[in-house]
């Protein structure tokens, strides 16, 4: 009689599940509360820490207006984005499962050549820069302590090559995961520390600005002449906050694997429309409160990572600089996994019958019955090299603003600006001359701008940095 009622209860379960089953067959069980989630963790992570400093050098006018207007472009050209991820038509069309998938539907493979270029060098450009905050998060703990025991007056100066060198060696062994399903744990964890130290940062703000009873800062940011700042210097740091805000607010990238996990009805753009607005919505609020109230905390001394400028209490302090460190261990190779799939993909199929890439090797796992790490000669030498070199660019460029905003403003015009307008106008088939073309291209020629400006802003700073330390040596 059991076995009967089990027989019948996998029945009506393999039913239920086919009619749960999308026109593709797989089984989604995403909801906006979900989706929402998903896109808050997307954008919330290590460039909110340079928000403060981001908003001192433009003031206090400028500054909250660029935040907002980032916001605002972000959310537009999202919404843009999620009637492409269905073609042709938003609602009945063909899935595309990825953000290449939806410029190979829409345009061709030029563009998505120059699409996935670009985000692929976003990718490990963000690994570089996770590398250098993690060892700038360490340094903030070792020096929390150091003035915390020996007092505030202390010489606590030490040096984060040695930090940037353990936390390669820890990505060299995490590389080896297989792929991103295998790393779910991590990424949670990720995620959950992200919000963590983000919200450490604004409580620590919100007590520093109580304590001395005054907004401080200035109408224009930081001022020329004091502290030998120099109008050129002040410019190009301006310009670098542009691209370190554009890089706080990105979000393109992932939005339609998000929009994949979404089950319908309701269509699929209806509910990542609402999941984007409150999704960007909470960011928004949450970036500008935290950008603002350090600015107002700091004045125009606020520190390029917030986190750094706080010294007391030392134990919450350390408790979000480590929580900075373990989300970075996850987001890096959150980061680092896709670009591994691809360049050992197109590998395998280069050579097929190679051993080096297609073999599989197993050790047992002392200890663990059943366990077993499997791999492939390729994953191990071409991964381990990977991170080496990446360790190696991160010590090269020790500058946690200056490689944020060059980031932001390699990613922020083509990934967040030009090819979601571009895909729209192919999706919704508008013709060139009419008032809504006029209207995205203009968009698109000032997002443009500002990338350029950015760029601009970030190469220089980084040239004169690189002016006055020494390679390899890496101080908070």
């Amino acid at each position: 009689m059991d076995k009967v009622e089990d027989g019948d209860f996998l029945q009506s379960k393999s039913r239920t599940e086919m009619e749960m089953a999308e026109d593709d067959g797989r089984v989604r069980t995403g909801t906006l509360w979900t989706a929402t989630t998903h896109a808050v963790t997307a954008v919330i992570g290590s460039g909110v820490l340079a928000l403060p400093w981001s908003v001192a050098q433009m003031g206090w006018i400028i500054g909250p207006i660029v935040l907002i207007a980032c916001a605002y472009v972000t959310y537009y050209t999202a919404i843009l984005l999620t009637d492409c991820y269905r073609t042709p038509d938003p609602v009945k069309g063909r899935r595309n499962y990825t953000y290449m998938d939806v410029v190979r539907s829409c345009l061709g493979p030029k563009d998505v050549f120059l699409c996935g270029l670009v985000q692929y060098l976003m990718l490990w450009g963000t690994m570089v820069g996770y590398t250098i905050t993690a060892a700038t998060s360490i340094l903030a703990v070792v020096r929390s302590n150091c003035h915390h025991y020996k007092g505030h007056d202390a010489r606590c100066s030490a040096s984060g090559t040695l930090y940037i060198i353990i936390f390669g060696l820890v990505e060299m062994v995490l590389s080896q995961f297989p792929n991103l399903e295998k790393i779910t744990l991590i990424s949670v964890v990720a995620a959950i520390m992200s919000f963590a130290y983000s919200f450490i940062g604004l409580f620590l703000s919100i007590a520093k600005f109580v304590s001395h009873h005054s907004i401080r800062g200035t109408i224009l940011g930081v001022e020329v002449g004091v502290d030998g700042l120099s109008a050129s210097t002040k410019t190009w740091h301006s310009l670098q906050a542009l691209g370190n805000i554009a890089f706080a607010y990105t979000y393109a990238m992932l939005l339609i694997e998000i929009q994949d996990t979404l089950k319908s009805p309701p269509p699929e753009n209806q509910t990542m429309k609402r999941a984007t607005l409150y999704g960007i919505s909470v960011t928004t609020i949450f970036y500008v409160s935290l950008g603002c109230i350090g600015y107002a905390a700091f004045g125009n001394s606020a520190p390029g990572n917030i986190l750094t400028g706080f010294q007391e209490p030392f134990w919450l302090v350390d408790i979000a600089n480590i929580a900075v460190l373990i989300h970075l261990i996850g987001a890096y190779q959150v980061y680092g996994q896709p670009i591994y799939a691809k360049y050992e993909g197109w590998l395998a199929k280069k050579w097929p019958e190679s051993a080096f890439f297609h073999n599989v090797y197993t050790i047992e796992i002392p200890f663990l019955k059943g366990r077993a790490i499997h791999f492939t000669m390729c994953k191990l030498v071409l991964r381990t090299i990977f991170v080496v070199l990446t360790t190696v660019v991160s010590l090269m460029l020790p500058f946690f603003n200056a490689i944020l905003g060059l980031l932001g403003a390699v990613a922020f015009w083509p990934l967040t600006v030009y090819y979601p307008v571009t895909v729209y106008m192919a999706q919704a088939k508008i013709k060139r001359g009419q008032w809504k073309w006029l209207v995205l291209q203009c968009l698109s020629i000032a997002a443009l701008v500002v990338s350029l400006l950015a760029a601009i802003g970030s190469v220089a700073d980084i040239v004169q940095r690189l002016k006055h330390v020494t390679i390899f040596k890496i101080e908070l």
